[in-house]
């Protein structure tokens, strides 16, 4: 008997393998698959099932490959009307080797969301873990802002979900959440992988609130971001996507080349560093750093135009497609040759964000000069420290808030680390706005040396 745990970082994605003798069952795939394949070939098991918690919105499910490649049933909740698969339901139960798979179904986050408990037969009858999906995670429980409509209504059935269903499994249990710590999925969830209902049934600050209609409100008032893609992952997710492999190979643009399809409509996609980005940036570029790409493609990129990327180096190039092929960014039109060394020495024109050091806008500040501060991160995060007339727009939301900062100003643009403030930055370049600066460091910087924070 085996359990695997497979994670996708940058959208702290969590899918597993779980298998007995020659069988395994695959929870909650990632659209490239070859992972699983490779695990139950090292392991010399034949994949039987594949489940689904819930129609997901963060990143393309890969039911429908891995099904495909290894003929094993798709199942997922009977709530929603899928295109693919089998509907399941409340106690239905499935065998692999000497595991039982039984399902609880866990609306709340979604309304067809289910969870998999699992026991081992041959110790006992109380199940060993159980697979909740993005109902319960360790450290917080799922989001309920899909059905803004039905908020109380949504925010009761998780209720009902965590407290009546997952937690009288037993204190024993073993929890395997569908995220963990940086998914868009929850706010509040601990880095650490590994816990038990009875320790999340003690410890999860969300699961004090034991009272329904305290755990309600506490829902109702959150405040999530959703980004735009979420609707092109929720249609593919229950339509299925498209059938594209993920790219082996990836066109070598030259600067020629490349100039001439940014002017037919490709949009570019500079994932280097902040620090890179600061020195030399192509025109009309979004700058993206790499580790980023996952969080924020979704927020800017359209799925109706092709994508060029200029990257650090070529090793970064599978990263970069891994990344937008999970969101289901598939019309990649290739990458600046030699990067933007070779973009300069053919002369062409470039853009510069320059960096500005967090004891340098501290200065700013003190001498009262007339410039927008411009704060990027998240309301809760600027609600719990800001510095001094910082104006807060969440990066993701800049776009359409752009018309509301003046265009004749200086604008710093700043956040946690610096990277979200690099985004912020290559966005007001591309609008038109020509002073802009990147404090680099940003509030972990302020940290450091001691900034005046609100």
């Amino acid at each position: 008997m085996f359990l695997e745990k497979i994670k996708s970082d940058g959208i702290a994605h969590l899918s597993y393998v779980i298998g007995s003798n020659n069988t395994a069952a695959v929870i909650d795939p990632r659209r490239d698959i070859d992972i699983y394949l490779d695990i139950a070939r090292d392991k010399s098991v034949n994949i039987t099932h594949i489940f689904e918690t819930h129609r997901n919105e963060d990143y393309i499910i890969g039911s429908i490959p891995l099904s495909q490649r290894t003929g094993a049933g798709i199942f997922h909740g009977r709530a929603l009307d899928f295109n693919y698969g089998n509907p399941v339901k409340e106690g239905d139960e499935f065998e692999t080797g000497s595991l039982k798979l039984k399902i609880i179904e866990t609306p709340g986050h979604t309304f067809e969301s289910i969870s998999i408990a699992f026991y081992d037969t041959v110790f006992g009858e109380e199940a060993v873990g159980v697979f909740t999906g993005d109902a319960l995670f360790i450290g917080d429980v799922g989001r309920t802002d899909f059905f803004p409509d039905r908020a109380e209504e949504v925010a009761g059935l998780l209720y009902d979900s965590i407290f009546e269903k997952l937690l009288p499994l037993g204190d024993q249990v073993i929890l395997y959440p569908a995220h963990g710590a940086g998914s868009v999925c929850g706010s509040g969830m601990a880095s650490r992988e590994f816990s038990t209902l009875g320790y999340e049934r003690l410890y999860n600050p969300v699961l004090q609130k034991i009272d329904r209609s305290e755990f309600v409100q506490y829902k109702v008032n959150e405040k999530h971001y959703q980004p735009p893609y979420f609707k092109m992952m929720e249609k593919y997710n229950q339509q299925g996507p498209p059938q594209n492999h993920l790219p082996g190979f990836l066109p070598a643009l030259t600067p020629e080349l490349f100039r001439r399809k940014q002017q037919d409509g490709m949009q570019i996609v500079d994932t280097r560093s902040p620090e890179a980005i600061a020195g030399t940036l192509i025109p009309g570029s979004l700058a993206i750093p790499l580790n980023m790409l996952p969080a924020f493609a979704g927020w800017f990129l359209s799925y109706d135009r092709p994508v060029g990327l200029v990257m650090h180096s070529n090793s970064e190039i599978k990263i970069a497609l891994r990344h937008l092929y999970r969101l289901g960014y598939d019309n990649i039109e290739g990458f600046l040759v030699s990067g933007m060394h070779e973009w300069e020495i053919k002369g062409r024109r470039y853009d510069s964000i320059p960096a500005i050091h967090a004891g340098k806008l501290v200065e700013k500040i003190e001498n009262e000069e007339d410039f927008t501060l411009l704060d990027v991160r998240s309301e809760q995060e600027y609600q719990q420290g800001h510095l001094p007339y910082a104006r807060n727009i969440y990066v993701g939301h800049l776009p359409d808030h752009i018309s509301e900062l003046d265009r004749d100003k200086e604008v710093v643009t700043f956040c946690g680390s610096g990277r979200r403030a690099i985004i912020a930055a290559s966005i007001l370049k591309a609008a038109g706005f020509q002073n802009v600066q990147d404090c680099l460091g940003s509030m972990k910087a302020c940290s450091e040396i001691g900034c005046p924070v609100a």
